[in-house]
C-alpha cells in the first residue's frame, strides 16, 4: 500500500459498528498521511494513543487552525504535534499564496522571524561552552561600538538628553533582553524614533549594523528592565567576531548542518524559492499578500543575517531543532549543546520582579519560560518554554509532558486572531 495514498477497505455494517469502523478508518488515514508528510522532517511517527495522546481530542487542534483558514483569518497554516519525540499529528491547511492559490504543504518555507532568536542563543551558548567568553563578560570587549553608550533620560528625538550607563552590557543581558535596547516597531519613546531613522535593517553588513547601533541611545539602564529588542542581532555580530566565521557559516556548520535542517537558512536558495510562502494581511475584509518586514529578504545579497529575525525554515526543520533542545541538546546522535547548558538556559534569568511580557513568564537564555501556569490560565507545565515569530509562527515545548507543538502561518500583524494561546490549550487538553 502506498503510504501517501491510504486505501483502507472496511466491510459495511449497521448502526454503532459502522460508525466505529468509519472512525477507525478516519484516524488510521490521518496517521498514514502524517507518516507520509513526516518523512521530510526526518522524525519518527507514532499513533497518538501509543504516546498517550487522545486521538479524538487531538482533532480539536486541527479544527482550531483549519477554522481560522476557513474563516478567512489566515491564508494557510502548517501544524505539527509531537510527544516523546515522535510525530502524532501533522496537517497543512489553505494556501501559501492567495494570489496564485499555491497550497500550503509540509515542506513550505516560511519566514520564522523572532524564532531565529532561539537559534542565535544556541550559537552563543556553544561559544560559552568553549570558554570563549563568560555570560557576565562585557560585550564591548568584542563589540567596541557598545563601549560608550548613553541612556535616554528626557527630551525629543531631535534633542535627546542622555546620561552615561551605570554598568557594562554583558552577554547575559543580550540573551535575556535586559541590555537596554529596543526595536524600531515599538513606540512610546523618542528612542524608537531614533531607531527608525537609523534604518538598521538595510545595513550592508553586520559591522555597518553595529556602527549604527553604537550611535543610538539605550531605552533603560543595562540590567534593570526587560525590553524585547535587537539584542540577538547584536549577538550575531558577537558570534562572527569571536568565532572568526561569518554568522551564517557558524549557524550552518554548528547547528543546521549537524541537525540536518536542510531547509533553514538566512537566504533562500534559488531552486527552493518556489516553496516560499508569501506574507499575508487583511485589507478591506480580504487577505492580500504584502512585502516582508525587518529586512527579511529571501534573495542573497540583500540586507544582513539578522540573528533576531532573519531565518527561513520549514515546520519540520524547526521541529528537529526544538526537539533537540527538549532532548537536552542532542538529536539523532548530533549533540549541539551540553545537557547542563540546556538546563541553565531553561531557568529564568531575569532579575527579581522582572517578567517577560506578562506575570506568568520569565525569560531563560533561549526564550520565554512559563513560571506560573495558574497566572497564565493555560494547561502548560511550569518550566515549559516557547516563542513566536512576527509573521504568526509559534512553537512550545513542555518538557514535563514531553510535548512539542508548532503552528506556522504567514500573517501580519503578529497573532492578530489570538491563535497561539488557544493552540497551546488545544494541544495540552489532548494529553492523557
Amino acid at each position: 500500500m502506498d503510504l501517501c495514498e491510504p486505501r483502507l477497505q472496511v466491510e459495511t455494517g449497521s448502526g454503532k459498528n459502522r460508525a466505529l469502523m468509519h472512525s477507525q478508518v478516519f484516524l488510521a488515514a490521518l496517521f498514514l498521511v502524517a507518516a507520509c508528510r513526516a518523512i521530510a522532517a526526518g522524525l519518527p511517527v507514532s499513533r497518538p494513543h501509543a504516546e498517550g495522546m487522545n486521538s479524538e481530542r487531538l482533532q480539536r487542534v486541527f479544527e482550531l487552525v483549519d477554522g481560522t483558514v476557513k474563516a478567512g483569518q489566515h491564508a494557510g497554516a502548517n501544524v505539527l504535534v509531537l510527544r516523546h519525540g515522535r510525530i502524532v499529528g501533522q496537517r497543512s491547511f489553505g494556501s501559501r499564496d492567495v494570489e496564485t492559490g499555491a497550497p500550503m504543504r509540509a515542506d513550505t518555507i516560511v519566514r520564522i522571524y523572532s524564532m531565529s532568536k532561539v537559534v542565535t542563543a544556541v550559537a552563543v551558548l556553544q561559544l560559552f561552552e568553549e570558554n570563549r567568553f563568560a555570560l557576565d563578560a562585557p560585550v564591548a570587549r568584542w563589540l567596541p561600538e557598545l563601549k560608550d553608550l548613553k541612556v535616554f533620560e528626557s527630551g525629543t528625538a531631535a534633542a535627546p538628553n542622555c546620561v552615561p550607563t551605570t554598568r557594562a552590557i554583558t552577554v547575559r543581558m543580550l540573551l535575556n533582553h535586559t541590555g537596554g535596547f529596543t526595536y524600531d516597531f515599538f513606540s512610546g519613546s523618542p528612542v524608537h524614533e531614533l531607531y527608525q531613522q537609523a534604518d538598521l535593517w538595510n545595513s550592508t553588513s553586520l559591522d555597518e549594523f553595529m556602527a549604527k547601533v553604537g550611535k543610538l541611545p539605550l531605552l533603560a539602564q543595562p540590567g534593570t528592565a526587560y525590553n524585547y529588542s535587537i539584542s540577538d542581532d547584536i549577538l550575531g555580530a558577537l558570534i562572527q567576531r569571536v568565532s572568526g566565521m561569518t554568522f551564517e557559516e557558524f549557524v550552518a556548520r554548528r547547528i543546521t548542518g549537524p541537525l540536518r535542517m536542510s531547509d533553514t537558512f538566512f537566504d533562500v536558495p534559488a531552486d527552493k524559492l518556489d516553496r516560499l510562502a508569501k506574507i499575508h494581511e487583511l485589507r478591506d475584509g480580504r487577505l492580500h499578500t504584502k512585502p516582508e518586514i525587518l529586512g527579511a529578504y529571501a534573495e542573497r545579497g540583500r540586507g544582513i543575517p539578522c540573528g533576531g529575525a532573519g531565518l527561513f525554515s520549514t515546520i519540520g526543520d524547526y521541529a528537529r531543532f526544538a526537539q533537540c533542545l527538549m532532548n537536552g541538546g542532542e538529536l539523532d546522535g548530533a549533540r549541539i549543546l551540553g545537557r547542563k547548558t540546556v538546563e541553565l538556559a531553561l531557568m529564568n534569568s531575569l532579575p527579581p520582579g522582572v517578567h517577560a511580557f506578562n506575570a506568568a513568564d520569565g525569560w531563560g537564555l533561549f526564550s520565554a519560560v512559563r513560571l506560573d501556569p495558574v497566572a497564565a490560565g493555560e494547561p502548560l507545565s511550569a518550566g515549559s518554554f516557547y516563542w513566536s515569530g512576527a509573521a504568526t509562527t509559534h512553537f512550545f515545548c513542555d518538557p514535563k509532558e514531553q510535548v512539542l507543538a508548532l503552528v506556522f502561518c504567514q500573517h501580519l500583524p503578529f497573532d492578530q486572531h489570538q491563535l497561539f494561546g488557544r493552540f497551546r490549550t488545544s494541544v495540552m487538553q489532548a494529553v492523557e
